[in-house]
């Protein structure tokens, strides 16, 4: 007779609102617990309240010089 072992759950914290949420097929929006505070992170990214350190790309600079 084998014994299988028991599945682990990952779960994890909404970026949002700190719920948490099970990481599977059952979550559609993981790492979000709803489609409401996924629109709300993306929201704070397009507004550019959140970026990624780093230092600035000068290609894409708005000051052109002639």
């Amino acid at each position: 007779m084998t014994q299988t072992q028991p599945k682990k759950v990952t779960v994890v914290k909404c970026p949002t609102c700190q719920t948490e949420v099970v990481w599977g097929e059952m979550s559609p929006y993981r790492p979000f617990c709803s489609k409401q505070c996924q629109m709300i992170d993306f929201g704070e990214w397009a507004d550019e309240e959140k970026a990624i350190p780093g230092a600035p790309d000068m290609s894409d600079s708005d000051g052109w010089s002639e």
